[in-house]
C-alpha cells in the first residue's frame, strides 16, 4: 500500500493508477477506497490516459487522522500527493470532495485544472437549509453520539426518508461501517457548512482560483443541485458548466468518465 506523509506527520494512503498526466480523486463524505467501487471504477477508465491517484481522505480507510482537525490539513495531504506525482496534477471532486477540491485548487500551486461534480451547496429555497451542520456535527462527534449523528447525516443531510432508515440500522456492515466513520463527518462540513445555509454564494470566496473547472451535475438529480452548480460556476473565474443526461447524485463511471478525459486534455 504506497502511502505520502501529509505536513503533520499523517500518512495518507492511495492506489495508483495507469500512466500519463497526473488526476487525483477526491471522494466524498463517509467512504473511502475500499467501501467506494464507484471511485474504483471511474480510477481505472481514467488509466487508460493518465496517471490516477485514488486516495483515502485522513480519518478514513488506511489513511492516518492527526488531531486536531482543520481544513488546511486536509489541503496538505492532497498538497503532498501533488508532490508525490513531481509537482503538477489535475483534479476532480465528488459532493462535498468537490468543496475539499476547491479550495485545494485555489491553494496549491500545482493544479492546473479542476472537475467538481454535485457540490451539495445549498444556495436557495430549493430543499431545507441546514444552518449548523459544522457546528451540530462537530457537537455530536464530541459528545460521542456517534448513532445520533449518523441518523442526522442520513436523514436531514442526505435526505433519505426515516421508513428507510430503520431499514438501513437492520444492515449491521452498513450501519456500523457508518458508525465507523461518523467522525470524519464534520470535516466535510467544515468545507460546505457555511454554503448549506440557503443563501447566495458569495462572490469573492474563490477569487484565487485561477485555473479551468469544471462544474458538473446530473440532469436527473433533485433540481437544487442544479441551482447550486449554477451558482458556483457564476462566481468561480474560469468556470464552465456541464449537465449529463440522465445521471443522479450516483453518477455511473461510464458517463462522467468521458467528461473529465475531454477536459483534462485541453
Amino acid at each position: 500500500m504506497p502511502t505520502v506523509t501529509s505536513k503533520d506527520g499523517t500518512k495518507i494512503a492511495f492506489d495508483k493508477v495507469g500512466a500519463g498526466p497526473v488526476v487525483i480523486l477526491v471522494n466524498g463524505a463517509m467512504v473511502h477506497r475500499s467501501s467506494n467501487p464507484t471511485m474504483a471504477q471511474l480510477a481505472e477508465l481514467l488509466g487508460e490516459h493518465f496517471t490516477v491517484y485514488n486516495y483515502d481522505r485522513r480519518g478514513r480507510g488506511e489513511s492516518g487522522d492527526t488531531k486536531p482537525f482543520t481544513k488546511a490539513r486536509e489541503i496538505e495531504d492532497i498538497q503532498a500527493l501533488v508532490e508525490d506525482a513531481g509537482g503538477q496534477a489535475m483534479i476532480f471532486g465528488i459532493s462535498s470532495g468537490g468543496a475539499v477540491t476547491l479550495e485545494a485548487t485555489a491553494s496549491i500551486l500545482g493544479i492546473t485544472r479542476a472537475v467538481v461534480y454535485e457540490v451539495p451547496f445549498i444556495v436557495d429555497n430549493g430543499r431545507q437549509p441546514l444552518p449548523d451542520y459544522a457546528e451540530r456535527s462537530t457537537r455530536l462527534v464530541e459528545e460521542g453520539k456517534l448513532n445520533e449523528l449518523v441518523e442526522y447525516w442520513v436523514m436531514e443531510v442526505v435526505g433519505i426518508l426515516a421508513e428507510y432508515v430503520a431499514g438501513m440500522k437492520q444492515d449491521q456492515n452498513m450501519w456500523g461501517g457508518m458508525l465507523t466513520l461518523a467522525p470524519t463527518i464534520p470535516y466535510d462540513a467544515a468545507f460546505v457548512g457555511e454554503f448549506m445555509r440557503g443563501n447566495p454564494l458569495p462572490t469573492d470566496h474563490w477569487a484565487n482560483l485561477k485555473v479551468p473547472v469544471l462544474v458538473a451535475d446530473g440532469g436527473a438529480s433533485d433540481a437544487w443541485m442544479g441551482h447550486a452548480a449554477d451558482a458556483l460556476a457564476s462566481v468561480l473565474p474560469q468556470a464552465s458548466r456541464q449537465t449529463l443526461k440522465d445521471q443522479t447524485h450516483a453518477v455511473a463511471p461510464n458517463v462522467l468518465a468521458p467528461v473529465l478525459i475531454e477536459f483534462f486534455k485541453q
